[in-house]
């Protein structure tokens, strides 16, 4: 499935990046995006229950951001310690992939209203979608919900500032990380809006993602936390590229997520490092004791040349 960047035109990875997303990328002006500048950016935000905690993690999130360009919002909540960070919480950026996780809770929380289980067509794309990122797995069910069903769920879930792709175009689904993390909440946490049945259905699907999608905040989790992961990374002419991820840890004594949501990165793997720094200096302060080699490392460096995979 992985085509290298040798064979294929510039032409066709750009436009296969964009169809990848659920968004048809303008090709003519592809050429001339940069990255964003570096903002005189706001500073990141923490509290928690446990002394020393929030500082130690405001300063070292702000040390992994430090020199990077683009935006960045962050999400952090640890429900052990009582722990919250966060950066530009209300940001707004295309979803790309990410979205596949409301798609998932959309459906289940659709199939809940009548009591019914999903059918064994509805969990094969239900399973495409969140392991392999697939694409027409995604616009099938996205058709097959509607907007309006969607909508119904981020109501009932209190998104209240994530607004749906029109036209099909799933991947512009407009994000922040407040409402990721209030997303990840309902799956990790129990709550009227999906049962515990359903949450459980998720992350079983997030921890079986494929090795080569399991970058982003993953990256310096420790060993024997259950991993649990939604990436999404898409260019566009204005703003690079978007490289988001959004994750649900437990184990080692902590229950904990994290988002990480970028844009205006030069390229693909410019954003991962970016996220994959916030989130090796968020595992290591809520789990000093682990060894750096007992630390989750992803299988596979993600490159530019994946871009024409189903599931950016």
């Amino acid at each position: 499935m992985n085509h290298p960047v040798s064979g294929i035109s510039r032409r066709a990875r750009v436009l296969s990046a964009g169809l990848a997303a659920g968004v048809l990328v303008p090709l003519g002006a592809v050429a001339t995006a940069t990255p964003a500048a570096a903002a005189a950016a706001p500073q990141v935000t923490c509290t928690s229950a446990q002394s020393g905690l929030a500082a130690k993690l405001k300063k070292d999130i702000t040390t992994a951001l430090k020199n990077r360009k683009g935006t960045v919002a962050v999400g952090l909540h640890d429900r052990t310690t009582g722990t919250t960070c966060t950066l530009r919480p209300t940001t707004s950026f295309d979803s790309a992939s990410v979205v596949k996780a409301t798609v998932l809770a959309t459906l289940l929380w659709d199939a809940q209203k009548t009591g019914r289980a999903l059918t064994s067509r509805e969990k094969t794309l239900a399973t495409d979608m969140i392991t392999k990122s697939d694409n027409n797995a995604t616009s099938t069910l996205w058709r097959q919900l509607g907007v309006t069903k969607v909508k119904g769920f981020l109501t009932a879930a209190k998104m209240t500032k994530t607004v749906p792709g029109s036209g099909g175009y799933w991947g512009l689904t407009r994000i922040n990380v407040t409402d990721e993390q209030k997303l990840l909440a309902l799956f990790t946490g129990k709550n009227t809006v999906l049962t515990d049945a359903s949450r459980a259905y998720v992350l079983k699907l997030m921890g079986k993602v494929v090795s080569s999608q399991r970058w982003g905040t993953p990256a310096g989790a420790p060993s024997g936390v259950a991993i649990h992961v939604k990436n999404g990374w898409l260019q566009r002419s204005t703003h690079g590229w978007r490289v988001h991820s959004i994750g649900a840890f437990k184990g080692g004594g902590h229950d904990y997520t994290i988002s990480v949501l970028t844009h205006g990165n030069s390229t693909m793997n410019y954003g991962v490092a970016t996220i994959q720094g916030v989130a090796k200096a968020v595992h290591k302060d809520l789990a000093p004791r682990t060894s750096a080699a007992a630390r989750y490392t992803p299988t596979v460096t993600p490159r530019e040349a994946f871009v024409s995979v189903p599931g950016s």
